[in-house]
């Protein structure tokens, strides 16, 4: 089968290789479609969190072609999106149940083989079942999506509530929709790119501030009377961190989304002055289906985000350098055929 081999910061190679035969317990999926997360981005510019050599994309969709022995819930043609955390189910975070806080989390596109190829081996544990109306281009967003829910679902926001949204890319994005979806009464996206921002007028903002042009904080409390109940910081940088606590009511919450890849310096006294609280997330837990069930009503619309559909053999050029050099694409989706 053909797949993009990665071997480490900009060295990726589209290969031939083995198609991967089914053990007990596992399935093979045909991928239809997988989108190009931040992390594949980053992992392409500078390995991090990733084995190498590997196979890349976390975001992941496809129909069901193999199955192995004792394989019980799902059979040959079955339309799947696949969950693609992988715990241990024995450290203390996954006895009670918040396998995302797993002590020795995995992924599929990281520690095994992921999306960016023809075919997946997956454990039938990783799948999710899909509608027959639901696109496999809506279905590979399923995963980013639960992302930006589960981040929503665990902040303080509340029916009415007020929201700041720092960074208006695929995740924060996502947010903007699911927070509308929560009943938010005014959401605010501070972003800088052009783009960027129409997309998030179209995905639910009221407003957007770009910081390069005025004072992101000042404006989002003159615009929300006094601050916000809950921001959330999907940008992961010192700037943004500050602003997103000084953007905040007193007792209001701050929730961290993205990855920071620096450390962050910050004066403590503007949080424990006004009782602000500093709260994060990390991926998601048991929410996949809430998260499709939602989509397939409509109830949170994420099609927008959608900016280009390419081949695998075009994921450098078309895909990582384009992500890294227009700020016009947010979410490429890449499709093996």
């Amino acid at each position: 089968m053909k797949a993009m081999v990665y071997y480490g910061t900009n060295n990726i190679k589209l290969e031939e290789v083995a198609v991967p035969e089914v053990q007990p317990g596992t399935v093979l999926v045909k991928v239809k479609y997988t989108g190009i997360c931040g992390t594949d981005l980053h992992e392409y510019h500078k390995q991090g969190f990733s084995k190498v050599p590997m196979i890349l994309g976390h975001e992941i969709t496809g129909e069901i072609v193999n199955i192995g022995e004792s394989v019980s819930n799902y059979k040959v043609g079955d339309r799947v999106v696949i969950e693609p955390i992988i715990t241990c189910n024995e450290c203390s975070s996954c006895r009670k149940g918040n396998y995302n806080t797993c002590e020795h989390l995995q992924s599929y596109g990281l520690h095994h083989p992921g999306g960016f190829a023809e075919y997946i081996l997956v454990k039938e544990k990783n799948l999710v079942p899909l509608p027959e109306n639901m696109s496999y281009e809506l279905a590979a967003l399923v995963e980013p999506a639960a992302v930006a829910m589960q981040a929503v679902k665990s902040s303080a926001l509340k029916i009415g509530d007020k929201a700041a949204v720092f960074g208006g890319g695929p995740i924060g994005l996502l947010v903007t929709q699911c927070a509308k979806a929560a009943g938010a009464s005014q959401i605010i996206v501070v972003e800088i790119e052009e783009k960027r921002q129409q997309l998030a007028l179209e995905m639910g903002a009221d407003y957007v501030i770009n910081p390069q042009k005025e004072d992101a904080v000042k404006r989002i409390r003159e615009l929300s009377n006094g601050g916000v109940d809950v921001s959330f910081d999907a940008a992961g940088v010192e700037a943004t961190f500050h602003a997103g606590l000084s953007s905040l009511i007193p007792g209001g919450e701050l929730m961290i989304i993205s990855v920071f890849t620096k450390p962050v310096a910050y004066n403590i006294e503007i949080q424990r002055l006004g009782e602000r609280k500093i709260n994060t997330s990390r991926a998601y837990k048991n929410i996949f289906p809430q998260v499709i069930s939602l989509m397939e009503k409509g109830s949170i619309n994420i099609n927008p985000i959608i900016t280009s559909k390419i081949s695998l053999k075009d994921i450098v050029e078309q895909g990582f350098n384009k992500l890294s050099s227009s700020k016009d694409e947010c979410k490429i989706l890449v499709s093996p055929e």
